[in-house]
Parts: structure tokens; C-alpha cells; sequence
């Protein structure tokens, strides 16, 4: 059952891999609120915080455990 272990082994990679990416994400999005704050950029701002609230939808699923 070698393989099996593998295939775990490339699922927790890809999992941590997909939580760095949105959380890299999260970050990027903050930044973009803080320099549409600083430059009183409503739309900028707007913009980023729907931007956020997706990547917030987005990473929901990975975090939460499956409830099957």
C-alpha cells in the first residue's frame, strides 16, 4: 500500500500549497486596503475588500473539515 501513502503524502502538499497561496493572497489584499486608505481611494477600497471577502470564500473550503 505503498501508493497510498504517496497519494496522502501529494494531497497534504497540494492542500498546504493551496493554504499558502490564499493566505499570500489575504495579505496582498490587506496591503491593497491600506494603500487605498492612505490615498482616500474609495473605489480602490471598495475593490479590495470584495477582493478579501473571495479569497476569505475561497479558502472556507479547505479549512473546514468535510462534514460527510
Amino acid at each position: 500500500m505503498k501508493g497510498n501513502g504517496n497519494r496522502k503524502k501529494k494531497m497534504g502538499r497540494e492542500m498546504t500549497c493551496h493554504l499558502a497561496g490564499w493566505a499570500l493572497f489575504i495579505v496582498c489584499a490587506i496591503f491593497f486596503i491600506a494603500s487605498s486608505l492612505k490615498n482616500h481611494d474609495a473605489l480602490a477600497f471598495i475593490g479590495s475588500v470584495i477582493f478579501l471577502v473571495a479569497c476569505i470564500v475561497f479558502l472556507v473550503p479547505l479549512v473546514r473539515p468535510d462534514r460527510k
